[in-house]
């Protein structure tokens, strides 16, 4: 079986004068054939943590991390069999209808990310896939709206049954590595700094806007 990774990077509020108002949105799809190697990239940068600042946490938020631990895991990431694609928002260019949308606008660009994954045959349609999304929502509703919207789109325009998870990074380690990749992106739109990205640059198969 085949696993998607979802993170996003960035918040889709409107309201440019709050401070913690992003310009940019980022979600990441990273795409493996084996999560076992993604896992232990997770699993051996926190053991070094562990062990040298005897540290109890056991996820890793890349935001939350020092520079040369995030340098650290993308480096180990970029050496595995591993596809990243990605899709930016600058929010300033979205619709106003979608700005009042929100949750219909976070759908609406995690199905068009998936479309493209599709387009590029990284799925076999004889090949079992999960896509394992990183939980955002406390709304169980939300969840299963999402869960169920992206199913039925692979079903109709790919007659394609995709299985749909929504997990916190600490019940799939996984996650933990596509949240350092999607805030690598994030950080290249959003600071204009891409000392992150450039590590991992070399497995995007895609990097694209929603409103170019």
């Amino acid at each position: 079986m085949a696993f998607i990774f979802m993170d996003e990077s960035g918040d889709l509020g409107f309201d440019f004068t709050k401070k913690r108002s992003t310009d940019f949105f980022v979600i990441t799809f990273l795409f493996v054939q084996d999560k076992r190697s993604i896992e232990k990239i997770v699993r051996r940068t926190h053991a070094e943590l562990q062990r040298k600042y005897k540290r109890k946490q056991s996820v890793l938020h890349c935001y939350r991390e020092k520079p040369k631990t995030r340098k650290r895991l993308l480096r180990r990431l970029a050496e595995r069999e591993c596809s990243i694609m990605t899709i930016y928002l600058d929010k300033h260019k979205v619709y106003t209808d979608l700005k009042n949308e929100k949750t219909v606008l976070y759908n609406f660009v995690a199905n068009i990310l998936l479309d493209r994954v599709y387009a590029k045959k990284l799925i076999p349609l004889e090949q079992g896939v999960q896509l394992v999304a990183s939980k955002r929502e406390t709304n169980k509703f939300l969840n299963q709206n999402f869960a169920e919207y992206l199913a039925s789109q692979a079903r109709r325009n790919h007659k394609s049954d995709i299985s749909i998870a929504i997990r916190t990074p600490h019940e799939d380690k996984s996650l933990q590595a596509v949240d350092f990749v999607s805030w690598a992106i994030f950080r290249k739109y959003q600071y204009q700094d891409d000392s992150y990205y450039r590590i991992i640059k070399t497995r995007i198969i895609e990097e694209s806007p929603l409103f170019p």
